[in-house]
This record gives C-alpha cells, structure tokens and sequence, in this order.
C-alpha cells in the first residue's frame, strides 16, 4: 500500500481530545470535498508532475502542492530517521480516508504508536479498532459529498467548525439523523474572531459540547 503524502512533520496536537499530545503529523494529499474555509487548500488536488522524492518533502520550508509517496514500511522508517519523539500519530490531509488506513494504522500500532484520524466524514472510515477516530463533518460543500453514517458512528468524536447559527443548525440536525447521542462533540470556531468564538463558547455551554480552539495557531506553531 502507498500513500500520497503532502508533508511530515512533529509537533504538538491543537485540537479536539489529544490538545497539548505531542505528535506526529501525516497530511495527505487529495480532498473533493471543497470547503470553503479550507486552510489547506494546496492538498487538494494530486498533480502527477508535481510528485518529489522524499528528500525533499521532508526539506520544504512552506506549503506547496508538492508530494511525495511512500509505503507503510517507509514511513514507519522515516519516523526513526528523523528521530520523532512522540508517539501519538495524526492522519490528516486532504482528506484520509480516500485512502485505506488499516495498513498504515496497523503497522504503527503494531510499533509502539498511537493513531488518530482526522476526517470530514465524507468517506467511509477504513482502519483499525484502536485508532481513534475525529470526524469534522462538511455539510453542503462545493464537492456535493454528503457525510455518511458509517463515519458519524465509527467516530470517537465529533469536531465541528462553527462560524454562524447555521452552521449550529446542520450540526443538530447532522446528529439528529444519524441518531448520535453517545459521541463527545466539540466546536472549533472557524477563525479566531470574536463573533465566531462566542458562538461556539455559547453552544457548547447550553449543549454540553466542548470548545476546540485551535490552540496551535494561537500560539504560532504548525
């Protein structure tokens, strides 16, 4: 199995349950889904003559469309050249779970890792029991892509971006018919403005969510 792969890199989780969790970052590349906000937009699209060895992936000092593939073995060996500390794996992207991640998850499991997936719940969830699983669902994107309910129920959580009362709304009514009442949901506002911070500090107050605050952009870290 190889896997298209945007950048590698460690540093610390800002986001949802693992916030503060030292980690190791697997962005890959290739997403349809189209959301408008999207902080990654380079990954979007897997361009054949844009592909570089990994060399000098590795060396890119800012965000580009470039990407390398690599299989498991070879990432799992890149982890120990670049003397990676943590432990703690995000797969992110893109969009991941284009890919089957049972492969990766497994083999990096079976090596001592922790895995966590970061998904718009878009595509169905391949991967191992362990792995732990963040579905930030994308409602009514430019894609056309709908959030399937194998994802909301495979999901150990639910982290969704917040800008509006409408984006509120999709949220209730996403949960409300997949009929998920067992997940810990927090909202992230989309931006770090105060309009949109309010919102999400407000909804989680009278749901009993939590705040996801991208804590890695606060402190102006990747």
């Amino acid at each position: 199995m190889l896997y298209k792969i945007n950048e590698i890199f460690e540093t610390l989780q800002g986001e949802g349950s693992f916030t503060g969790q030292p980690s190791i970052f697997i962005r890959l590349q290739g997403c349809p889904v189209g959301c408008s906000w999207c902080d990654t937009k380079h990954t979007w699209e897997t361009k054949p003559d844009l592909a570089i060895p990994v060399n000098d992936l590795l060396a890119k000092s800012e965000e580009s469309e470039h990407w390398s593939e690599l299989s498991v073995d070879g990432i799992a060996k890149l982890f120990v050249e670049q003397n990676y500390q943590a432990k703690h794996v995000v797969i992110t992207g893109g969009e991941p779970c284009m890919f089957d991640l049972t492969p990766l998850c497994a083999a990096l499991e079976s090596r001592g890792y922790s895995t966590q997936i970061e998904t718009s719940g878009t595509f169905e969830v391949n991967t191992t029991e362990k792995c732990w699983v963040t579905v930030s669902p994308k409602v009514n994107m430019r894609g056309g892509y709908k959030v399937l309910s194998q994802a909301m129920q495979r999901a150990n959580e639910i982290k969704h971006p917040v800008a509006t009362e409408q984006h509120v709304d999709d949220l209730k009514a996403l949960l409300a018919e997949h009929q998920v009442t067992d997940k810990q949901v927090y909202l992230q506002p989309i931006s770090q403005k105060q309009r949109a911070t309010e919102l999400a500090i407000n909804t989680c107050i009278e749901n009993n969510w939590r705040l996801s605050v991208q804590v890695h952009k606060y402190i102006g870290i990747e």
